[in-house]
């Protein structure tokens, strides 16, 4: 894998820094109340900087660098693999390659998306956005255009699958794994997505 250069690297820290501190402001004292010159002065920056990175206060919770992440990991998967395999190795190793305070601030932001309406509205575009990097991933892999019909299914297909994980993990116990319950969704989407019938209470 290449190394991004030292620019690139400044770049990732102020947005790192940015969210860092929104996240912080958010938890103490609500996303509502939350300006963002009180973000810029947390993250040490200006609010035109802040700008540049985070086109509005919406973005700061939903915009992060994890496609690109995915899809060098996706790219440098052996050939002979099936998309669908291709593709929860390359998240599976992309989410344990993030640092555990990341971990958290994901966490942070997945329950911020679901609970603020201006949020999830924002989401819908970040989703679309992530389709089109994963389809051309695929796209590239299997040598067919990543606007093909069957592209857009598998890749809809995984999103659908990301997204009620997030929804779950939010919400749940602090310990869960979350690089392990992606892997669990894949395997149930690998599996031809069964259910299995609950136990019946006895008596």
């Amino acid at each position: 894998m290449n190394s991004p250069g030292l620019r690139e690297r400044k770049k990732q820290k102020t947005r790192r820094t940015i969210q860092e501190q929104a996240l912080r402001l958010f938890a103490e004292q609500g996303y509502d109340a939350t300006t963002i010159e009180q973000i810029a002065e947390a993250a040490e920056v200006s609010p035109s900087t802040l700008f540049r990175y985070f086109p509005t206060k919406e973005d700061i919770v939903v915009q992060d660098d994890y496609d690109p992440m995915i899809l060098e990991r996706l790219t440098a998967q052996p050939a002979g693999l099936p998309p669908l395999r291709a593709l929860r190795n390359a998240f599976g190793e992309a989410m344990r390659a993030i640092p555990d305070q990341e971990i958290r601030d994901i966490r942070a932001r997945s329950q911020l998306q679901l609970g603020i309406p201006a949020i999830r509205t924002r989401v819908l575009q970040n989703i679309f956005d992530t389709m089109d990097v994963l389809a051309e991933g695929i796209g590239r892999r299997a040598g067919v255009d990543p606007d093909s019909f069957q592209v857009r299914v598998l890749i809809g297909a995984v999103m659908g699958t990301i997204i009620p994980v997030l929804q779950t993990w939010a919400t749940a116990d602090d310990d869960v794994d979350f690089a392990g319950m992606i892997d669990d969704a894949f395997a149930l989407l690998e599996a031809g997505l069964p259910i299995e019938p609950a136990p019946r209470p006895e008596g």
